[in-house]
């Protein structure tokens, strides 16, 4: 039975979860409706321009928790230590200790990327220079900076993925400490 839902954003973290199961091209809108409870014609009510404006504005909330709680601690953190320990804290928790698939992540790799070119390079883009910024505020130049940054994203993206295929969640406790301790292994 269709549900009453009140706001357009009320819906998007049940469909974020029905493109991390079934990605961008096999998220069905009957696979839509009865994750999120809406029939066809209340989905098209919220979202005039269908699954494409469905994935993009999941993707524009992905990249706003991200910023709220990644980058912009990362960046105006007083002590860049602490945010950066914060980071891995929000990490761990946002991937549920790496039981649950980057969506953007999986977006990169998918037949759709084209579709949110921008989306996809705003993430990973943001996630690095923000990091990178609280490393060159604890003594980093800026070349070894954005290189530890793209390391360590590219470690978490990697453990996420490793983990899944492992069916083993101490992969990504694992790769997260020992990131971290590389990090903070600065200048």
């Amino acid at each position: 039975m269709a549900r009453s839902i009140a706001e357009r954003a009320d819906v998007l973290p049940q469909l974020a979860e029905v493109f991390r199961a079934h990605g961008y091209e096999g998220a069905t809108l009957s696979l839509i409706s009865d994750a999120t409870g809406l029939g066809k014609g209340s989905l098209y009510n919220f979202f005039p321009g269908g699954k494409e404006q469905m994935a993009m504005e999941v993707l524009t909330s992905i990249d706003r928790w991200f910023a709220d709680n990644i980058y912009t601690p990362l960046r105006t953190s007083t002590d860049p230590a602490k945010g950066i320990a914060d980071m891995f804290a929000a990490v761990d928790d946002y991937f549920r200790s790496g039981q649950r698939v980057c969506l953007v992540g999986a977006v990169a790799l998918g037949a759709s990327r084209d579709l949110f070119d921008d989306k996809v390079k705003t993430y990973f883009a943001g996630w690095i220079d923000a990091l990178a910024a609280a490393l060159r505020r604890l003594g980093d130049d800026r070349t070894a900076a954005r290189q530890k940054a793209e390391q360590a994203v590219l470690e978490i993206q990697g453990a996420l993925v490793l983990t899944r295929a492992l069916d083993d969640m101490k992969v990504f406790s694992r790769a997260l400490a020992d990131s971290r301790k590389r990090l903070m292994n600065t200048k």
